[in-house]
């Protein structure tokens, strides 16, 4: 099956859990004709088939509930219950019971692809081997959360970074789309508890963001509380792409909520399932962290060994830990690194034929 028709297909399957949103899904198809990095990020359900076809043979290693989805821009900042400023992975729309390896491999081949695009400026080898080290780390740690207040200043001075400006952000969400009073009357049931006694001038609108989840109803609440602005999010959930992928027809078990309270690491309270929606808090440092967000200056191979680590804060919530240590021998490391050249290849093969398929309509 080629990528058209595996997209095909994919948006087919999707559209039983929800109404696709038209427009979006026309956004994510011309993104993904302009890079590799961007078309990894709208493509996991083709990631996840490509991985039952090249490396069957990770199944016979030690399973985790993994992110799935896991790239170099699935993650951002948080707040805790105590105000605390965190930092790890902050979407698993994707999550499922998968090798541990599964999240390795994306990760790394994402960095690699942030790399051809010189987004990251640091050698491929060097790249590979943060991430990974970072993982044992993290396992040999058996969990190491990423607080941002007395530790890790130089991942604090990241995700204060000046773009991400509140002015600026406030002054995007302002802007989006109003709903359709329908899509109104279904965010206010959803998001309406969620909002703190007070709050007024309740505006309710639609939002484009992402890649792999562009096509997704999104629906934002604005309002004024207490002498400024504060934004509640609602998307539309459906089962991991890794049940397309496998062909299965299992009863919808949605793994987000799971995932996120087992992780090990501090919380956002205001993130958790509602019925078949995600809903979060979104804020100007409650937000996913993008490449172009990055400092100028900053430490790269620290930064991936941080992700290596936080990926093994996630495996740690739901895994056999010493399990995946002894699994994790040099031979391996090179079975993984061996597996993340296939997928690259294939990746890039897709986007190719992606782009040629689509060269005269984007």
């Amino acid at each position: 099956m080629n990528i058209v028709k595996a997209t095909e297909k994919y948006e087919n399957w999707l559209s039983q859990f929800f109404k696709l949103w038209p427009q979006d899904l026309e956004l994510k198809h011309a993104a993904m004709v302009e890079s590799p990095f961007k078309f990894l990020r709208a493509t996991f359900y083709r990631w996840a088939q490509v991985w039952c076809e090249l490396c069957g043979d990770f199944d016979r290693t030690p399973k985790v509930l993994a992110v799935g989805d896991l790239h170099v821009e699935n993650f951002g900042t948080w707040r805790d219950v105590d105000g605390r400023l965190i930092w790890g992975v902050n979407d698993f729309d994707e999550a499922c019971k998968l090798p541990y390896a599964f999240d390795l491999i994306r990760l790394t081949v994402s960095a690699l692809m942030a790399i051809r695009e010189s987004h990251f400026k640091l050698p491929t080898e060097d790249a590979v081997e943060a991430i990974l080290d970072g993982y044992l780390l993290g396992l040999e740690k058996r969990g190491s959360p990423f607080v941002l207040e007395e530790k890790h200043h130089w991942l604090r001075q990241i995700a204060l970074s000046e773009l991400r400006d509140p002015v600026h952000f406030w002054d995007k969400i302002r802007k989006l789309k109003p709903a359709s009073p329908k899509e109104a009357r279904k965010a206010k049931k959803i998001l309406g508890d969620l909002l703190p006694e007070g709050a007024s001038d309740l505006q309710i609108s639609r939002r484009v963001a992402g890649l792999g989840s562009l096509g997704r109803p999104r629906l934002v609440a604005v309002a004024q509380w207490q002498g400024g602005l504060i934004c509640r999010e609602a998307k539309a959930m459906a089962p991991s792409a890794v049940l397309f992928a496998a062909g299965q027809k299992k009863k919808w078990r949605q793994q987000t909520q799971e995932i996120v309270e087992l992780a090990l690491r501090a919380p956002d309270p205001y993130y958790r399932m509602k019925g078949k929606w995600l809903v979060r808090r979104l804020s100007p440092h409650c937000s996913r962290i993008e490449i172009f967000h990055l400092p100028k200056k900053r430490d790269e191979l620290s930064l991936l060994e941080a992700m290596g680590i936080e990926t093994a804060n996630i495996h740690l919530g739901k895994g056999p830990g010493q399990d995946i240590r002894r699994d994790l021998t040099a031979q391996r490391r090179r079975q993984i690194k061996s597996a993340v050249t296939l997928m690259r290849e294939q990746l890039l093969a897709d986007w190719l034929e992606w782009r040629q398929a689509c060269k005269d309509k984007y």
